[in-house]
């Protein structure tokens, strides 16, 4: 059985916007792979449309069936994540070898304080038909 694994040098899962993140990638592959790609992106979870970005992406060309590979992003300054009761929006690392498509990810929260922004409840204005909508970070 082929295995996808991503390492990160400090072990944390939580970052600060801006902070550079490394790590490295390993796999034991059963097959011959092309390529084996790392992907830093964000998606949604949530009623409604989902969304997903793939911010920074990293090749691994002509892999070896047994490797490790160094990374190194520097993180964005947005969007941060966040969580609410109809949406989130959640950072993460994708290990993914081609043409086989196995995947290994690794979630991640990047955010003020190294923290996920936690959506308050939309509430109306007084005398106002409007909402707004009110959020802290944990």
């Amino acid at each position: 059985m082929s295995e996808l694994r991503i390492n990160l040098t400090d072990e944390k899962s939580n970052y600060e916007p801006g902070e550079e993140l490394s790590g490295s990638a390993s796999w034991q592959l059963e097959t011959v792979e092309r390529v084996i790609e790392l992907r830093l992106f964000w998606f949604t979870r949530g009623r409604g449309v989902e969304d997903a970005r793939v911010v920074q992406t990293i090749r691994f060309e002509q892999p070896r069936n047994v490797e490790t590979r160094s990374f190194k992003f520097r993180l964005p300054e947005a969007p941060y994540s966040f969580s609410g009761k109809l949406i989130s929006l959640i950072w993460a690392l994708e290990l993914i070898g081609e043409p086989s498509k196995q995947i290994s990810r690794r979630e991640l929260v990047i955010g003020p304080g190294s923290r996920e922004v936690q959506l308050g409840t939309v509430a109306p204005e007084p005398g106002s038909t409007a909402c707004s909508i009110t959020w802290n970070s944990r």
